[in-house]
């Protein structure tokens, strides 16, 4: 754990000098979902339900970015190389740079959240407070999944000269049970729906998340080395 928490730190910290992440993928998501919000017009009903959907996919875009971003400055560091070196298994890199990844995601989340409210008229409160609850934890495995599996393809694909393109390809295929369950948890509260419902969406995350940050960490030693 100690290997983790300071890989996660470093790459904090260097977020928190910089803020390249963070204020590049908040003002990518903002533009998805004002580009998005003009296309679909004036009409509430298209906005509340099409906004559970629009929020997500500026989150899953972003993460394509944050992702990317984070192995690209180790390798304009020349620093890549060094880490990999370092005497632990190199799993524990792995989950290091993915839950650096992750708290940098769950952040432009919780900002960008109240916009898509305000812009699409949807709040997970109409299902109470035992709603907005489950959408928090919608929020977090939905981009816990999300940082899983773009921080290992973006390790995949770091040294390949067209990895800004090949990250999304491979990348979002995977990444289809993460989109529907957390849409459609998303969209079941937003309208007021039945909440156990939502948690049988809820609970395909956790598994997806469970199953994907075990396979990662188990290939990810093979995909550096090779």
């Amino acid at each position: 754990m100690k290997t983790i928490f300071t890989v996660m730190l470093k790459d904090l910290r260097l977020e928190g000098r910089s803020r390249d992440v963070l204020s590049s993928t908040l003002f990518f998501s903002a533009l998805v979902m004002l580009i998005l919000g003009f296309a679909l017009g004036k009409e509430s009903k298209v906005l509340v339900l099409a906004g559970p959907g629009i929020l997500w996919t500026a989150i899953a875009f972003s993460s394509v970015l944050a992702s990317g971003r984070a192995w690209a400055s180790e390798a304009e560091s020349e620093a890549l190389e060094g880490l990999l070196l370092y005497p632990v298994p190199l799993e524990r890199i792995y989950l290091g740079k993915t839950l650096a990844n992750f708290i940098l995601m769950l952040a432009l989340s919780l900002i960008a959240s109240p916009i898509a409210w305000v812009m699409y008229n949807f709040f997970p409160t109409s299902s109470g407070i035992l709603g907005f609850l489950c959408y928090l934890l919608t929020l977090f495995l939905g981009v816990l999944g999300f940082s899983i599996v773009s921080t290992f393809y973006a390790a995949l694909t770091s040294s390949l000269r067209a990895k800004e393109a090949l990250l999304p390809i491979l990348m979002f295929p995977v990444l289809v049970p993460v989109v529907l369950g957390a849409v459609n948890a998303t969209s079941i509260l937003a309208t007021g729906g039945n909440i156990s419902e939502a948690l049988t969406w809820v609970a395909l995350l956790f598994g997806f998340d469970l199953m994907y940050v075990i396979a990662s960490s188990l290939l990810f030693p093979f995909i550096v080395e090779n």
